[in-house]
């Protein structure tokens, strides 16, 4: 596949996993809501509506692909995973966390809106989440809900990608280690991209032992995603990135890269892919796409 080829497939499926998050965060109540205040809609939609790669969703619904499942049977768990992934963007660029005035190029939730509607917004798209994915109405069985609900609510809780966040907020006063920073970057961004594979997984009916594979698969993707983020952070201009550069070594966080330099980072992620390649061989050419997704992983530029 090529780069142009992959590029079209990741716009695709950004396009209609933004079709459905339109569709579900529209204004009518669904049963059991009383409604939908106006406001609040308005900055939910401004965080979630707003562009991006929709890299995590596309994970899911091309390991779904990967393992048989029907056109649009991932769509619910994808867009619950990229509700989550909002929810932690609308949060962490609150004063009180990471503080950034853009997201995406344009102004952040609290800059647009007020700190308490993305407060707001951000609960509601976390709750939403656990909505879509356990839904009698998604069409899943019954066990793969439940499945689905217990592996997000791990992989977006205080033992990933929340405490993730509180370990990194952590780092300014006390520079973990490399073993320390691995461990943080496992959990404040490789937990949802690992759920990503491990979802579509699940949601196609894979077997426990390709379920067990794809998990393996997300997890060093995840961690090649961060240390690739940390990378483009030193390397990159705001205007490239959409949002503000430089920030960890203004704070005095450490990361991989300050600590062991960009020539290292750039091998190890060559080493990463190396390994999450490996995992997709038994699938021949039907892993190509997620193959790609590995080197676009380690070869992105914003």
């Amino acid at each position: 596949m090529s780069d142009t080829s992959f590029t079209r497939a990741l716009t695709a499926r950004a396009a209609e996993i933004e079709t459905y998050l339109e569709q579900v965060l529209g204004s009518v109540a669904l049963p059991g809501e009383t409604m939908r205040p106006e406001r609040l809609m308005a900055a939910i939609r401004h965080g979630v509506l707003n562009g991006g790669k929709r890299f995590r969703p596309f994970l899911v619904l091309e390991t779904a692909r990967l393992f048989g499942a029907a056109e649009g049977q991932a769509l619910p768990a994808a867009a619950a995973l990229e509700c989550v992934h909002c929810y932690s963007l609308i949060h962490d660029d609150l004063p009180a966390m990471d503080d950034d005035d853009m997201r995406r190029g344009q102004p952040t939730v609290h800059r647009a809106y007020d700190e308490a509607a993305a407060i707001l917004a951000g609960d509601s798209l976390l709750t939403f989440a656990f909505d879509l994915v356990s839904s009698r109405d998604n069409g899943l069985p019954g066990d793969i809900r439940a499945e689905l609900a217990n592996r997000l609510a791990r992989a977006a809780g205080f033992g990933g990608m929340a405490g993730g966040q509180a370990l990194d907020l952590a780092a300014a006063e006390q520079k973990p280690d490399a073993d320390g920073i691995v461990t943080l970057q496992a959990m404040k961004t490789g937990a949802l991209i690992r759920f990503a594979c491990e979802a579509g997984a699940l949601v196609a009916g894979a077997g426990d032992e390709d379920v067990a594979r794809m998990r393996s698969f997300g997890e060093i993707i995840g961690l090649a995603f961060q240390l690739a983020d940390d990378l483009l952070d030193v390397t990159q201009t705001p205007t490239a990135m959409g949002k503000a550069t430089g920030k960890d070594a203004d704070a005095g966080k450490a990361t991989l890269v300050s600590l062991r330099g960009e020539d290292w980072a750039r091998g190890e992620l060559d080493r990463l892919v190396s390994s999450a390649e490996a995992l997709l061989a038994p699938f021949g050419t039907k892993g190509t796409v997620l193959a790609e997704a590995a080197w676009f992983v380690a070869d992105r530029q914003s």
